[in-house]
């Protein structure tokens, strides 16, 4: 997987956005979807990123989460986490960002996943660039084989996308299974850690892509899980988040010892990981 950033010569140079939409989605995060002032496409792929500008403020890195198949505009969600985020949260219809990107790899939709099932692992904030990838597949639902998806947060108020999780699942086309750490009064789910979901889960390992995306802690318990159930190295990948300031591989803010989460990530082949044991821990 490569970098297709490639829309414009000035890789440090913004291109100007305009805010279509702006919602809260719970105390933390934000829902924006934004549209290019030039009228073109961003030209993303499931899993990349890009960098937003808020000016006089800052920039700070998003992931993307709309799918390429969603034309027109595109979307994110904003964690109110820092004086950029902050910034954003603040924004309403009709504002202005610069956008710059989109930049790193992308979960290999149109490779590797095509024509195999599928497992999405989804912790927290992770639902938000793997929506991209699970979009996608299920606009070209022929193209795959059994979808299963797998989200878990902390706690009931910080479930993401809640009316989208009820149309997944009402199509009958896939599997969606969520879990809490801590439940409330209203909460009839399942609660534990999200890998008590895979205890009872079966696949076959070799028809089997598996998509990873979440808190760094999350990682190993969720790869052993897939080790149970015979999936190996080279078909599970981890999307990765490292503290990105540039995009482009230049700060080295997000450097792994020869690692560039920016540009040879976020998502990751775990195979590629192997001799990288730092990257997710």
């Amino acid at each position: 997987m490569e970098n297709t950033y490639a829309r414009q010569d000035d890789i440090y140079r913004p291109e100007m956005a305009t805010v279509v939409r702006s919602e809260p989605m719970t105390a933390l995060e934000r829902f924006f979807e934004l549209k290019l002032d030039s009228g073109e496409e961003l030209g993303h792929l499931p899993g990349q990123f890009a960098e937003v500008s808020v000016f006089g403020i800052g920039e700070a890195p998003i992931s993307i989460s709309s799918s390429p198949t969603q034309n027109g505009s595109f979307q994110m969600v904003v964690r109110n986490a820092g004086n950029v985020t902050r910034a954003m949260h603040g924004l309403k219809p009709g504002d202005k960002v610069g956008i710059r990107g989109p930049f790193g790899t992308h979960f290999p939709v149109d490779g590797e996943m095509k024509g195999k099932d599928i497992v999405f692992v989804c912790g927290g904030l992770g639902l938000v660039p793997v929506r991209s990838a699970i979009n996608y597949v299920l606009h070209h639902r022929a193209d795959y084989g059994d979808v299963t998806i797998l989200s878990g947060t902390k706690s009931p108020a910080e479930r993401l996308f809640v009316d989208e999780v009820e149309a997944w699942t009402s199509k009958g086309n896939m599997t969606y299974m969520e879990t809490v750490d801590r439940g409330d009064e209203e909460w009839t789910g399942h609660v534990g850690v999200i890998t008590t979901l895979m205890t009872d889960m079966s696949v076959d390992p070799r028809k089997t892509v598996a998509i990873i995306c979440g808190p760094p802690v999350m990682y190993k318990f969720a790869i052993m899980s897939l080790y149970k159930m015979g999936m190996v190295d080279k078909n599970i990948y981890v999307s990765l988040e490292r503290h990105m300031k540039c995009g482009v591989g230049k700060c080295g803010h997000c450097q792994i010892n020869s690692l560039y989460v920016c540009q040879d990530g976020p998502v990751f082949r775990f195979a590629d990981l192997a001799e990288v044991p730092e990257a997710i821990q």
